[in-house]
């Protein structure tokens, strides 16, 4: 393994500098672990959540690209997650509280339980429930920021790889799924 600096970015991926996180563990004896991209995508997404949260409570607005992910929260008090292969959606903050984000992660996958998807038309921001198909316009979200971002994230990944992001459910719940959503 190379050498790191104490002022560079912790390869394990917590977003923090390497003299705050990992050279304290091992100068106290502790073997430095790398982690894999997998590993660390869980750790950044999980404090980047936190973050974003915490922005959302602060009433700052903020916008973030990690992987395949745009997490971003606004000066009323919201805060999103989003995905763009898919254009799935789930809300971190509302109205300035934080909320529970329903986030599986097990030792290869991060499972989301998505309650959204979003659609940006006309520089207004939508989004439309899974649960009741119902549709909310969304006011004052960073829509231009959003559009740049989702744009970035399509020159560096091809359709491809955007593609394998989601694992596909069995067939027996694709039936299930086609049976409760109306066409």
């Amino acid at each position: 393994m190379g050498k790191i600096g104490r002022n560079e970015q912790c390869l394990c991926g917590s977003g923090r500098k390497f003299k705050h996180c990992c050279l304290l563990r091992q100068q106290a004896g502790a073997r430095l672990v790398p982690r894999s991209p997998e590993q660390a995508l869980k750790i950044s997404l999980s404090h980047e959540i936190e973050l974003m949260q915490q922005a959302a409570v602060a009433g700052q607005q903020k916008i973030k690209e990690l992987g395949v992910f745009i997490l971003f929260s606004t000066a009323a008090g919201d805060a999103w997650l989003l995905e763009i292969s898919d254009s799935d959606g789930v809300q971190l903050a509302k109205g300035g509280v934080a909320l529970d984000v329903p986030i599986d992660q097990q030792s290869e996958t991060i499972e989301i339980n998505w309650g959204h998807t979003f659609a940006i038309h006309n520089r207004e921001f939508a989004i439309t429930a899974y649960a009741d198909r119902s549709v909310q316009i969304l006011a004052d979200y960073p829509t231009q920021e959003i559009n740049a971002a989702i744009k970035r994230i399509k020159k560096r990944f091809s359709a491809e790889q955007l593609g394998r992001v989601h694992v596909q459910p069995p067939e027996s719940q694709k039936q299930q799924d086609a049976a409760v959503l109306p066409s």
